[in-house]
């Protein structure tokens, strides 16, 4: 059964970080390339980040210079550095394959980003 967890959201103030975290299980977690998304209210979930094993990476746009993802391998987990957060960064965040897999979703973890 396969699982993904996401934690690290909160409420946090323009300008401010956070660091998301998601934990895999039940998966060969290592032969992934593993994609942060997130879905802000009455919009479709976007990718915003993704990481192959190797370590190359993928940003969209809007967040290149502020976020950084990165993976553990051993741990199976992958990790997002969100700093210089904007009111545009609300949303709900989830992790997922880069081609991602419907069952796979998980509960998600929310940001707020408000003064």
């Amino acid at each position: 059964q396969v699982q993904l967890v996401e934690s690290g959201g909160g409420l946090v103030q323009p300008g401010g970080s956070l660091r998301l975290s998601c934990v895999a299980s039940g998966i060969m977690f290592r032969i992934y390339r593993m994609g942060w998304y997130r879905q802000a209210p009455g919009k479709q979930r976007d990718l915003v980040a993704h990481i192959a094993s190797s370590g190359s990476t993928y940003y969209t746009d809007s967040v290149k210079g502020r976020f950084t993802i990165s993976r553990d391998n051993d741990r199976n987990m992958v990790y997002l550095q969100m700093n210089n957060l904007k009111a545009g960064d609300t949303a709900v965040y989830y992790c997922n394959t880069d081609s991602p897999m419907e069952a796979w979703w998980g509960q998600g973890t929310q940001v707020t980003v408000s003064s």
